[in-house]
C-alpha cells in the first residue's frame, strides 16, 4: 500500500507541474516535491530512492520532461542564484539586538515563496537538517541523470564552452572577493595591519587575479595548465589576504579591538573560505557531486542562519576575543614561578587581608544607620569599592580576584600543547597557579581574622561596647552556616568575580581602541589645564591601572547592590566572599568571647570558610577560563591528556601544587 501510495503522490505533482504558472506557484511546486523526497525525514536511503523515482517517472514521459525542462529554465532566468552562492549565510548586521530581531521575524513570521532571491527560496525548500544527509548521499549517476533531465541540449557547453552552473560559480567568486577587498580596504583594519602588510598590498590584485580566472573560464579554447595556474594564482592570493588581516591581532595590545572590528575579521576569514568552496567546485572534474555537496553544505549554514543559540554563542565568542587576551598579560602577574615570588604574594594577601579587617568592621557600622535596601547597598558598594581600590594602590592583593585574570593567562598557554613537552610545562603552568592562590588565600585569610579581632578588641576598650551586639553575632553563624545557602552565595560571588574581569577587559580595551591615553598625553586643552608633564603623568597612570580600577570598583558595587537588587524582586540572593565572611567570623567571635567556642554555630561557620574559598576561586576561573578556551580556538585540545599529565603530577610530587619547589642558586637565577 505504501509503495502504490508514492507514485500516486508523484503522479500528483508530475500532473501539476506548469512552467507558465505564476512565480509563486512555481516555487510551491519545488517546495511541495522537496517535501514528497524528505518524507517522514527518517531514512536517507528512502529519500535518495524517491529522487530516482522522479527521475524514472520523468524520463519515462518525453512530455512531463519537455514541462520540466522549461520550468527549471524559466527559473534559472528569474531566480538569482548569486546571492545564495556568494552570500548566504552572512549577517549583515553586527549588532546583537537586530541581529537577533531578524532572527525571531525569520522564526515566526513564515517566508514568501514570491521573491527571485535564491536564499530566501533555499530556506524555504530546504529547511531541515535532513535535507543535508540526503543530498550528500546522492551519487554520481544519479545526479548526472538529474543534470541531463533539466538542462536543455545546448550546444557551446558540449563544445567545452562554459555551462550556465560555471557563470554562475564565475559570478559569486566575483561577488565574494569585492566583499572580501571592501573589507580589506577599510581604514580601521588597514591601519591595524602590519606595516610589512599594507606595503605588500595583497588586496589591490584580488580583483584582477579573479577577472583572469575568469577568461580562461570562459574561453572555449582554454587549457588545462593555463586555467590551473590562474586558479593557483587566486588561491595564493587569498592566503595572502587572509594572512595580511591576521596581522591585526599582532597589534592587539597597542590598538585595542572592538566587536565590530572582530566581526569584520571572521567575516573575511569565512568569505576566503567560501570563495575556495566555490573555486573547488568551479574546477571540479565531477560537477554535478560537488553542487549537490555545496548545497548539503549551504543546508547546514542555513540552520545556523536560522539559529538564536548560534548567533549567541558567536556574540560571546566575540565577546571573548575582545576581553580575554587583554585579561591575560594582567593575569600573568597573579601567577608565581620561584620561592621568592610566592613569599612576595603572601605578603601581598596579607596586606589585603589587614585592610580587609577594617572593611568589614565598616559594613558592619553601616548596618546602624538603617539605611534602605538601596541606599544600605550603596554605600556597602562604596565601602567595598574604596576597600579594593586601595588595596591595588597599595600593591596588595585579593586572593578572590585573582582567577578571572589569571585563567587567560592559562589559555593562552594551550596554544602551544602540539609541540614537545607542552603539556609538562602547562602542568607546570598549573602547579604555579593553584599555590599562587592558595597563598593568596591563606594570607588573606590569616590575618584578616586576627586583624579583625584585634580592631574589635580596640573598639571595645574605647566605647565600652562591643563592635557589633550579640543578636548579629548570632545572625553571621546562621548565616554562614556550611549547611545553609552559604556554599550556593559562594559560587554566585563567582560569578560576579568573573563579571567583574569582564568589565575590566573591556574598559582596558575601550581605553586603548581609543587611544584615550594619547589624548590625554597630548591634547592640547588637557595639557593646558594640567600642565604636559603631569598630563604625561596621569596618562601612564591610567594606562598601567585603568583595568584593576574597572575591576574593583564594578566588584564592589555589584557586591553591595547585587543582593538589594535581588531583595527587590524576591530571588533572596546574596554574596559570601570568603575574606569578607572569615572577618565577620572574627568579629562575631570577639563579641562572644572565649564561649563561642563552645557553640556548634560558630564551628560549622569556620567549616564552612574552606567551601566558600574553594567555590569563589573555582567557579570565577571556570568561567573565565571558558571564555579563554572559545577566545583561544583551543576547544579541540585533548584534554585526556592534560588531565593525566595533572595526575601523575599529584602522584609524584603533591606538595608542587602548594609549596614551591626549592632551587639552587643557579636555577633560582635562570628561572629569574
Amino acid at each position: 500500500m505504501k509503495n502504490s501510495a508514492e507514485p500516486k503522490d508523484l503522479a500528483h505533482l508530475l500532473a501539476a507541474l506548469d512552467p507558465a504558472a505564476d512565480l509563486a506557484d512555481r516555487h510551491l511546486w519545488l517546495i511541495h516535491l522537496l517535501d514528497w523526497v524528505r518524507g517522514k525525514r527518517d531514512s536517507v536511503p528512502a529519500a535518495v530512492g524517491r529522487v530516482q523515482l522522479f527521475i524514472d517517472a520523468v524520463a519515462a514521459r518525453p512530455d512531463i520532461q519537455q514541462r520540466l525542462q522549461a520550468w527549471w529554465a524559466t527559473l534559472v532566468d528569474q531566480v538569482d542564484i548569486t546571492t545564495l552562492l556568494a552570500d548566504f549565510g552572512f549577517a549583515p548586521r553586527t549588532a546583537l539586538v537586530s541581529e537577533m530581531a531578524e532572527r525571531l521575524r525569520t522564526k515566526l513570521l513564515p517566508g514568501s515563496p514570491e521573491t527571485i532571491d535564491a536564499s530566501e527560496l533555499f530556506m524555504l525548500a530546504l529547511p531541515s537538517a535532513f535535507d543535508a544527509q540526503w543530498l550528500a548521499a546522492l551519487d554520481e549517476a544519479t545526479l548526472n541523470r538529474l543534470v541531463m533531465l533539466l538542462a536543455q541540449d545546448n550546444a557551446d557547453e558540449r563544445a567545452g564552452g562554459a555551462t550556465r552552473w560555471h557563470r554562475a560559480l564565475l559570478d559569486a567568486i566575483t561577488y565574494c572577493a569585492g566583499q572580501i577587498l571592501s573589507t580589506g580596504f577599510a581604514p580601521e583594519l588597514r591601519l591595524r595591519m602590519s606595516e610589512s602588510a599594507r606595503e605588500a598590498q595583497p588586496f589591490h590584485a584580488l580583483i584582477r587575479d579573479v577577472e583572469s580566472l575568469r577568461v580562461e573560464v570562459l574561453h572555449a579554447l582554454r587549457t588545462p595548465d593555463r586555467l590551473d595556474a590562474s586558479a593557483q594564482r587566486l588561491r595564493e592570493r587569498l592566503e595572502a589576504c587572509r594572512a595580511a588581516a591576521a596581522t591585526v591581532y599582532t597589534h592587539f595590545e597597542d590598538n585595542g579591538i572592538s566587536v565590530g572590528l572582530v566581526f569584520r575579521l571572521r567575516q573575511l576569514r569565512e568569505r576566503i573560505l567560501r570563495v575556495r568552496v566555490l573555486l573547488d567546485c568551479l574546477l571540479s572534474a565531477q560537477p554535478a557531486v560537488t553542487a549537490a555537496q555545496l548545497m548539503a553544505q549551504l543546508v547546514m549554514v542555513g540552520q545556523e542562519r536560522r539559529s538564536l543559540r548560534a548567533l549567541l554563542a558567536s556574540n560571546s565568542s566575540l565577546l571573548a576575543a575582545k576581553v580575554a587576551e587583554r585579561s591575560a598579560e594582567t593575569g600573568e602577574h597573579y601567577i608565581t614561578r620561584t620561592s621568592t615570588e610566592y613569599r612576595s604574594m603572601l605578603r601581598k594577601a596579607a596586606g589585603g587581608g589587614a585592610l580587609m579587617a577594617f572593611t568589614t568592621l565598616i559594613k558592619f557600622g553601616l548596618y546602624a544607620l538603617a539605611l534602605s535596601a538601596f541606599w544600605g547597598g550603596f554605600m556597602a558598594g562604596i565601602n567595598y569599592a574604596v576597600s579594593f581600590v586601595l588595596i591595588q594602590l597599595l600593591h596588595f592583593t585579593v586572593a578572590t580576584k585573582q582567577p578571572a585574570m589569571t585563567a587567560p593567562a592559562m589559555a593562552a598557554k594551550l596554544k602551544e600543547l602540539g609541540t614537545g613537552d607542552a603539556i609538562e610545562s602547562f602542568v607546570d603552568e598549573i602547579t604555579h597557579l593553584v599555590r599562587s592562590q592558595v597563598a593568596a588565600v591563606l594570607g588573606n585569610v590569616l590575618v584578616v581574622f586576627p586583624a579583625v579581632l584585634a580592631l574589635a578588641a580596640l573598639i571595645a576598650l574605647a566605647t565600652g561596647h562591643p563592635a557589633i551586639s550579640e543578636k548579629q553575632a548570632e545572625h553571621v553563624f546562621e548565616s554562614l552556616h556550611l549547611l545553609g545557602p552559604s556554599l550556593f552565595f559562594a559560587a554566585f560571588t563567582g560569578v560576579l568575580l568573573f563579571a567583574s574581569s569582564i568589565i575590566a577587559g573591556w574598559t582596558e580595551n575601550w581605553f586603548v581602541l581609543h587611544r584615550m591615553d594619547s589624548a590625554l598625553h597630548y591634547n592640547p586643552r588637557i595639557t593646558g589645564l594640567l600642565g604636559a608633564e603631569r598630563a604625561a603623568r596621569w596618562a601612564r597612570f591610567l594606562r598601567e591601572n585603568l583595568s584593576g580600577f574597572a575591576a574593583n570598583i564594578s566588584l564592589g558595587f555589584m557586591l553591595g547592590l547585587v543582593p538589594a537588587f535581588a531583595a527587590f524582586f524576591g530571588l533572596g540572593l546574596d554574596v559570601r566572599h570568603v575574606t569578607l565572611s572569615t572577618g565577620q567570623v572574627a568579629a562575631a567571635g570577639a563579641t562572644l568571647g572565649l564561649q563561642v567556642l563552645q557553640l556548634p554555630a560558630f564551628w560549622w561557620a569556620v567549616a564552612s570558610l574552606p567551601f566558600l574559598g574553594a567555590l569563589n576561586v573555582s567557579v570565577s576561573f571556570y568561567l573565565a577560563f571558558s571564555l579563554a578556551l572559545r577566545a583561544q580556538n583551543v576547544s579541540g585540545v585533548d584534554r585526556s591528556r592534560i588531565y593525566a599529565a595533572i595526575r601523575a603530577r599529584l602522584r609524584t610530587a603533591p606538595l608542587s601544587f602548594f609549596v614551591p619547589e626549592r632551587r639552587g642558586p643557579l636555577a633560582t637565577t635562570a628561572q629569574g
